[in-house]
């Protein structure tokens, strides 16, 4: 009877918060921005793919800082730009070879589909700010004017759209490292908005009307406030007008006085991963490479995360309310190295196994486990399993669990594997015998559910 009326408590929580989404009229203004309810498919969609691709992906050395890095004299992009470029070279050149010949969207669409992820975050713009698609408002800098001489942008969406079940987003950079007028506004204290009213604002309506993206990553907000990138009237529209007004999920970084305290869910900073309990929704962005966001030539393989440290990375996020953002840099000419595309697939062959204890699961009174270091939980969103996610193979095939009381008829079931699991109560302790390693399909993570369980 308890299992029914919270299951039609949760029904109604959920009506009303979509009601509420579609009918209130939000302000501009942070109280009431910050009272619209983070969309349930983000809720329920745990992983997605964050692409990185730009003009920096020409010089692919360094990272995708590598102009401003250039500017400020790093010894590495300075030793490198004199070995290989002639005197007099700018960073502007790059851009006619940034030519994305190979550049085919469905392609990339299957590989992101197979990674298991429910949605995917393109660069349209960096702080380079060289736009991907032919924006109104970047003259001579964007992939119609210089380089692929091409949206970049609409084959995605459209692939996405067609071909996954995955919710297409942008991510935009409130900033640009040397345009004029933003140099202009900076010098003057942030007391003008040339920048803001003239370009950046402009690009964000832009790409909503044009590309109607459901996840709006923006970035660029640490140098002024959001009173300066005037980010909550253009919050206010979103919600209330846009043609994505009832679906989209933004993040926080819309000024320095935003970041981790306002809008939908949280970044915070780059690779978030606090290990405990985040009761506001947030996301780690991070990348597969441990020190670039875009495609680095020069890459080793012990710059790539294993598939271990991904799962690692993932499993405490979902546990502790978080979702995982993981990158790839695409080439220059529109190539995902098959180091990325094989670390995607093997979160997708995790997950075809597993998803039940990651996808649309919540956070329960319990994340990492009193007893074991490696075991971090999650639930089901109607409450009736708990499941917990082993990230080693348990030592003598006997998983302990400190954080987990059973009931006396309570099942233990584990992913991989056909036959129900035998389980003791010690009194202080729960252990579960696994099977022999090679009866379990899985090849990395462990997860198990547990109906009748609660926290002890």
């Amino acid at each position: 009877m308890a299992v029914v009326v919270w299951k039609t408590l949760s029904a109604l929580l959920a009506v009303c918060s979509a009601a509420r989404a579609q009918n209130f009229t939000y302000e501009a203004n942070w109280d009431s921005l910050d009272a619209r309810p983070i969309p349930e498919w983000y809720e329920d969609a745990k992983l997605g793919v964050f692409i990185h691709w730009g003009v920096f992906s020409v010089p692919s050395f360094k990272s995708e800082w590598f102009w401003e890095n250039w500017e400020t004299n790093d010894s590495d992009v300075v030793e490198f730009m004199n070995a290989n470029y002639k005197p007099g070279f700018t960073y502007q050149d790059f851009a006619r070879d940034f030519t994305a010949e190979f550049y085919d969207p469905d392609t990339w669409a299957n590989i992101f589909q197979s990674s298991g992820a429910k949605y995917v975050v393109l660069t349209s713009k960096h702080h380079e700010g060289y736009t991907l698609w032919p924006s109104d408002y970047s003259f001579s800098w964007n992939a119609k004017d210089v380089g692929p001489a091409r949206d970049l942008i609409a084959p995605l969406a459209e692939s996405i759209r067609s071909n996954t079940d995955l919710k297409f987003g942008l991510y935009h950079s409130l900033l640009e490292w040397y345009n004029p007028l933003y140099l202009q506004d900076q010098a003057n204290n942030w007391t003008t908005q040339d920048f803001v009213n003239q370009k950046t604002l402009p690009e964000l309506y832009e790409i909503v009307n044009a590309y109607k993206p459901e996840v709006i990553f923006s970035d660029g907000e640490w140098t002024a406030s959001s009173d300066y990138f005037r980010s909550k009237e253009f919050l206010a529209w979103l919600y209330n007008e846009s043609p994505v007004k009832d679906t989209v999920a933004v993040n926080d970084r819309w000024g320095n006085d935003a970041k981790c305290q306002h809008g939908g869910y949280f970044n915070c900073d780059d690779r978030l991963n606090p290990g405990t309990l985040m009761v506001h929704k947030w996301e780690n962005a991070m990348t597969i490479d441990k020190s670039s966001w875009g495609f680095r030539r020069n890459a080793r393989l012990s710059n790539i995360l294993t598939i271990e440290e991904l799962l690692n990375n993932f499993v405490k996020a979902v546990s502790c309310n978080g979702n995982m953002l993981m990158n790839v840099g695409p080439t220059k000419e529109g190539v995902i190295a098959p180091i990325y595309e094989e670390r995607l697939r093997q979160m997708g062959t995790w997950l075809d196994i597993n998803g039940e204890a990651i996808y649309s699961t919540r956070y329960w009174s319990v994340q990492n486990d009193a007893n074991n270091k490696d075991v971090w939980y999650t639930r089901s969103k109607d409450n009736s399993a708990v499941y917990a996610i082993s990230l080693i193979w348990p030592s003598n095939r006997q998983l302990t669990l400190g954080s987990v009381l059973l009931a006396e008829d309570a099942t233990v079931t584990l992913f991989g594997y056909s036959r129900e699991l035998t389980w003791t109560d010690t009194g202080s302790e729960i252990l579960v015998d696994f099977p022999q390693r090679d009866l379990v399909s899985s090849d990395w993570a462990y997860a198990i559910k547990m109906v009748g369980a609660t926290s002890r």
